[in-house]
């Protein structure tokens, strides 16, 4: 079986090298930037020569779905560019692909840093994510953020885990707080959902609870309770900015 990788990316010249270097052995890699103005493009150029740049941003799935189409080999595995295989989990991606038996796709377990800590609790850990599909049985949603793996057939469990650089510091934290609360708030607001303060606020505390006591975030220590505060921060945000594009001029 023949193997894709497809990688979208913007402004990922800090992590992408790692992240290409990691599936250099897959039969193709596909590369599609969404206008980056760092040395993404070129970092990514030195590893394939299927390297595209997409004039607009339409959100994650849609721009994912835009990969995929560009593969060709028979398998495909997902990758973000703050995201890395290592050997363990190669070994056992390629024992998958010669035996898949019904499988249609695989999820993979994702072990997550946040500022520089493995994060073990807080609900990040195993965090299953399904990125190794056949192709033409699996495509993503059409969310703008938080995309899905739709599969048409059975999924299968890999034990290695991924290895994902989430977070490296707190400024890219508010950066993708920022973003992901906003894309949040569009999608909510497009399926006719509304939220008042009350509605924001109770999110957030309830996210707090849930990611730092009911999934032991107090476990993974100080970078565990700044994990469960830009939790609460990023639903509180999204909730607000849902009640803004809902409330009418007054």
């Amino acid at each position: 079986m023949t193997l894709s990788v497809i990688v979208i990316t913007k402004n990922a010249q800090e992590t992408l090298e790692r992240c290409l270097a990691s599936v250099a052995w897959a039969d193709e890699i596909v590369v599609l930037d969404s206008g980056s103005g760092d040395a993404t493009v070129e970092i990514a150029r030195r590893f394939t020569d299927k390297v595209e740049v997409s004039p607009d941003w339409p959100g994650f799935g849609p721009q994912k779905n835009r990969a995929l189409a560009r593969a060709t080999g028979d398998w495909v595995l997902s990758l973000d560019a703050d995201e890395w295989v290592p050997e363990d989990l190669r070994q056992e991606i390629e024992r998958a692909l010669q035996a898949p038996g019904d499988r249609v796709a695989f999820r993979i377990p994702r072990l997550s840093s946040f500022c520089g800590r493995y994060m073990r609790h807080s609900g990040w850990w195993p965090d299953y994510v399904t990125r190794l599909f056949k192709r033409g049985s699996a495509r993503f949603s059409e969310d703008l953020v938080h995309e899905r793996l739709l599969c048409d057939g059975p999924v299968g469990t890999l034990k290695q885990p991924l290895r994902h650089e989430a977070i490296q510091n707190l400024e890219e934290m508010l950066e993708k707080m920022n973003a992901y609360s906003t894309a949040g708030a569009l999608m909510a607001h497009q399926r006719g959902r509304r939220a008042g303060l009350a509605t924001a606020v109770g999110h957030g505390l309830w996210t707090f609870i849930r990611t730092y006591f009911l999934r032991a975030g107090f476990l993974d220590g100080k970078e565990g309770f700044m994990l469960a505060v830009c939790n609460a921060e990023g639903a509180y945000y999204r909730y607000v900015k849902l009640m803004l594009r809902t409330d009418k001029p007054r």
